[in-house]
Formats: C-alpha cells, structure tokens, sequence
C-alpha cells in the first residue's frame, strides 16, 4: 500500500515538473493528461486495496465466531433465561401503544452474544430463583439477570468474565433515612429488612443484618412495594437498580453502599459447556472494545427513566396488573 502513495505522489511530482518545462503546449497538455490518468489509476487501486484489507478484517472476525462452534441446549439457538425486574439490566419497556417490549443492557448484549456466535437468541424470562434453577438444570444455555459471580454458585453454574461493574446499596424511604441509615440501627429483631429471594442481596443482608427481620421476596417490585407502604424498613438492592427505582419513586433513599468483594455482573453458562463458555467470552470482550456495552448501558438507562414494567406478564403476553 505504501508503495502505492509513492507511485501517486511521484506522479503529482511529474504533472507539476512538466507544467513548468518550456515545451510546447501541446505535448504539455498530452503529457500531463496520462500522468493525470495514471495518478487517478493510482489512488483507485489505493482505494481498493483499502477496501479489500478492511473486508478481509471483517472475513477473519466473522470466522473466528464461526470455528468457535458452540454447543447449545437447541442446536443454532442461544437460550437465556432472565428475570425481567431488574431495570436497567432487564425489564419491559412499554411503548406508546401499551406493548410491552423485553428491554435492558443484559438483554441487548444476550442479542449481541447471540449475532457473535451466529445464533438465534431465545429469551425465556423467570422469576430471579428460576434463573438459577433454569441453570442447575441446564434447561438453558446461559442465565442473565444481574448475575453476581458468587463462588456459592459456582456449583450449579461456570462464570464468564465481567462485562459490568455495580454496587450494592441499602434502601429505605425519605422519611426513614435518619433512622435506618447504618448496619447498627437495621440489626434488631424489630427491623423488617428485604432482598430478593435467590439473590446476593439475600447473602448480604444475612452477613450484614443478622439480628433483623429478614424477609424474601421474589421480585424486586415487591420489595419497592413494602417500602413506599411502610410494611418493611430497609431493603439490600443492587444500585443501579435501586437508582433506577428512585427516579420513579423519589420517595425512596439509598442510605448506604454494602461492600461486597464481586462487585460486577457476569453471565451465568450452563455448567462445563468450555466452548460456549469461550464463546461469550469473546463476544464480551468485543463489546466492551468496540463500545457497544457502553451504548448498552446508556440505552437501558434511558429506556428505565421512561414508562416500565417489571415483572412476569401473563399468559397473553399483558402486563399483569
């Protein structure tokens, strides 16, 4: 190619040398036509080596997704399972005409796995629990629901690596935010804490509120529920999430970052599937390289900010009310 911008660049050199020959203007006029033409010849077989390099780069991308040849519960489809109440990672979006549509940063990088490997995505959405069932029993190839990389888990399901970075958060009400604000004041017998059921918000709020009232409850919808009408005092929530709640319901106040060593979200792949497990970490890893998880996460939140569902929708596809 670099011999290529020479060959032009000597040509340009010529044209102008020969306009500034005292020949006749005839044979100026002749000679600086061809080296015009030639330099033109130039710069289109630049062009299009140019364009074959860069068709090639696509060709080596696209087969190196291809040779990964995954294994899958159905053969030629991605089947993940998720739990549409955890804005921004999943939830329903709902239109203008009341349809509500699978939406999140989980479900957008699910179809960006799914054209990775060259697959059909299948979502197939569960309560949080039937996430982890789904997995144990390897009824689906992957679970993406917010996923925590806890090594308690590590048994019924393998880890990829992190394609996001959270935090855990205490939530409470406004009105509360003075009283239940510290570990201290929530560890009593007569403080009602929640998480959700299954979740590692369970874990912390068992490690970190030992003495309270623990309950669980199988959405977080549930836990915002007994917030805002006073049945529960505090509840463990990822952040993002708990942030994403508080812009539809200001009543609520995050009092509290929870540490927690595994800070981060990954994707749950059925248990010892290596080439899958090879595969979803490729197409992480492009993701977070060529931006398109940052796009996601952007996408997600503004999608949570507007009108949402979150939860299972009937058996007619409806929101339940």
């Amino acid at each position: 190619m670099k011999k290529r911008f020479f060959a032009l660049a000597l040509a340009l050199c010529m044209t102008a040398s020969l306009a500034a020959c005292g020949g006749s203007s005839s044979e100026s006029a002749t000679t600086a036509a061809e080296t015009t033409a030639a330099a033109t010849e130039a710069a289109e077989e630049t062009k299009a080596e140019a364009a074959e390099t860069e068709a090639a780069e696509t060709e080596a991308a696209e087969t190196e997704a291809e040779t990964l040849e995954v294994e899958t519960v159905e053969p030629g489809v991605l089947t993940v399972a998720t739990s549409p109440d955890f804005a921004p990672y999943e939830f329903y979006a709902i239109g203008e005409d009341g349809t509500p549509t699978l939406a999140g940063f989980d479900m957008a990088l699910a179809q960006y796995i799914a054209d990775y490997l060259g697959l059909e995505l299948n979502v197939i959405p569960v309560d949080f629990d039937g996430v982890l069932s789904e997995l144990q029993t390897k009824s689906v190839d992957l679970g993406m629901a917010g996923l925590s990389p806890d090594p308690a888990r590590e048994g019924i399901m393998d880890f990829s690596d992190l394609y996001y970075k959270g935090g855990q958060s205490l939530v409470t009400t406004k009105a509360n935010k003075d009283v239940y604000n510290s570990f201290e004041a929530i560890n009593k017998p007569e403080v009602t804490v929640g998480a959700q059921t299954g979740s590692i918000q369970l874990d912390l709020a068992n490690e970190n509120s030992p003495e309270a009232d623990i309950i669980s409850l199988p959405k977080v919808t549930d836990l915002i529920s007994e917030l805002l009408a006073g049945t529960m005092d505090a509840a463990y929530i990822e952040t993002d999430v708990a942030i994403s709640y508080q812009r539809n319901y200001p009543d609520l106040e995050i009092v509290l970052d929870v540490p927690y060593d595994q800070e981060g979200s990954a994707v749950g792949v059925s248990k010892g599937n290596e080439s899958l497990m090879a595969g979803v970490n490729a197409a992480i890893a492009q993701a977070l390289e060529d931006g398109s998880m940052e796009t996601f996460v952007a996408e997600a939140n503004e999608l949570a900010a507007g009108t949402k569902y979150e939860g299972l929708l009937d058996e007619e596809g409806n929101v339940q009310e």
